[in-house]
Formats: C-alpha cells, structure tokens, sequence
C-alpha cells in the first residue's frame, strides 16, 4: 500500500463515518415517539436494540456500496461518496417505514417495540433493515449507473420484500401477523431470515456494472422471482431434511413455548440457500 492509497483510504474512512451519523441521526429525528438512550439503558429495550442493530447493519451496507470499486480519484471519489451516501439513507429509511406500512401492516411496528417490547418485531425490522441495505448496496455498486437506476433496483427490491411477506404467509399454517403480536419470537425470528434471504439474492443479483435496462434489468427480475420460489423450496426442505422428525409450524406455533432453535434453523436455511443460489445460478 502506498502513501497516497492509505492517505485516501483514512479520507474515505472518515467520510463514511460522517455519513453513518447522519444517517444516525436522521433514523432519531425521525422517530421521535422514543428516546433511544432511555429505551435501550434504562429500559432495556432489546425489541428496539435489535431494530436499531439491524437498521446501523443496513446503513453501513448502503454507504458501503458506495465505496466499493475502482477509484476514480479522490475528489469523484467524495462526490459519489456524498451523493451516493445520502441517497441510501433516505432510501434505508422509507424501508423502514415500507415495513410498518406494508409488510408488518396489521400492527404498529413502533408499538410493538416500545410498548410490548416485542422481539419478533424487532427481528424483522432488523431483516428488513439489513435486506434494503443489500439492496441499496447492489443498486448503487458497479460502474455505469446513476440515481436513476439505484432508484428503480431499490423500488423493485422492495416490491419483492412486500411480495415475500405475503407468500410467507400463505405457505404457512399459522398468521405471521398474528403470531409476532402475541410475542411469538420464534415466528418473527423465521419470517426475518426469509426476508432477509430474499433481500439478499435481490440485493447481489443487482451488484456490478449497469451496461443496460434490458440486459440488467432481466437479471434483477430473473433472481428475485427465483428468491419468491425459493421460500416454499427451502421450507420443505427444512422439515424433511434438517428437521425430520418434527413440522416447522408445529415447533413455532403449536407449542406451549416456542421452539426458538426450531426457527434459528429456519433462518438459517433461508440465508444459507440464499448464497448458494447466488454462487451457483
């Protein structure tokens, strides 16, 4: 590593530093129905924690895409670092509001963490969270985009994580909605890793170069629809090869006390599938 290299990386370092907080900060001002310090030491809120970690997780994500690739000197480098930055905070932000509206929409999801402490809404705030945040690092990472193809990658992003909220409810037994509310952290724990899974292949699918809308464009929607297809796959798969003895919904739903390692398991299959379609398709 040269002088001029290392001297580059501490600019951009800081730069992204300056960003987080603004990006911190903007997430506070914006939710001013709870005080973050009071709820999370005084109160020890670990609903709210979990959204927050996974909001903080989703921000250095979409900066992030910012930074990767190629240099092209110090001064562009700052430019698209400022522009690009602050387009993924706003845009991780109305995720979070997506979430509320449209995904977790038979609730409040700030009631739930406030009031209830719910941990299976914090679960999935938090999956939501880090979903759009690969989805914005996708959409922004790459030579030969612009604001206008991180916009459109993003809304289609988040097109498919309202649609993967409501195919996992039907190929459940059970209302997700239902269930994280009555603080059923198992459930949310598996309705997170699905999210998640999809907003991972969603958000890599659309990572590398903008050569065109229809060359790029058919790829981003050939992945997600895959990712749509993959949430049924995984789930039968997961009953009958890594839980065979026992049903999934049995586990989450069925039981006195829910079965967390059950759902941990479900998560992980998500995720874990998420990858290996991605490195394999």
């Amino acid at each position: 590593m040269t002088l001029d290299s290392l001297v580059t990386a501490i600019i951009l370092i800081i730069g992204f530093y300056i960003l987080f907080y603004i990006g911190k900060t903007v997430n506070n001002l914006l939710h001013r129905e709870y005080r973050l310090g009071y709820e999370l030491v005084e109160r020890d809120n670990a609903a709210l924690a979990l959204a927050i970690v996974g909001y903080y997780v989703g921000l250095v994500l979409a900066i992030g895409g910012a930074i990767v690739g190629p240099s092209s000197g110090l001064v562009n480098d700052l430019i698209d670092l400022a522009v690009y930055g602050v387009l993924g905070i706003i845009l991780l932000n109305i995720s979070w509001y997506l979430c509320d509206k449209l995904i977790l929409y038979k609730f409040h999801v700030s009631d739930e963490l406030i009031r209830d402490h719910n941990q299976g809404t914090g679960a999935v705030s938090a999956a939501v969270s880090i979903a759009s945040g690969f989805i914005i690092y996708g959409s922004v990472a790459g030579e030969g985009g612009s604001i206008w193809t991180v916009l459109v990658f993003w809304l289609i992003g988040q097109v498919i994580l309202i649609l993967t909220g409501l195919v996992y409810n039907r190929i459940t037994s059970y209302d997700i909605h239902e269930q994280i509310e009555k603080d059923n952290v198992a459930a949310g724990v598996s309705f997170a890793g699905a999210l998640l899974a999809v907003g991972v292949i969603v958000g890599l699918a659309g990572e590398g170069d903008f050569v065109s809308w229809s060359e790029n464009l058919f790829s981003y929607l050939a992945y997600a629809v895959i990712g749509l297809i993959l949430l049924p796959v995984v789930r039968i798969l997961t009953d009958r090869v890594l839980l065979p003895t026992v049903r999934l919904s049995d586990e989450i739903v069925a039981q006195e006390k829910p079965n967390m390692g059950a759902a941990y398991i479900e998560a992980f299959s998500y995720i874990a599938a998420a990858f290996i379609i991605f490195w394999c398709v």
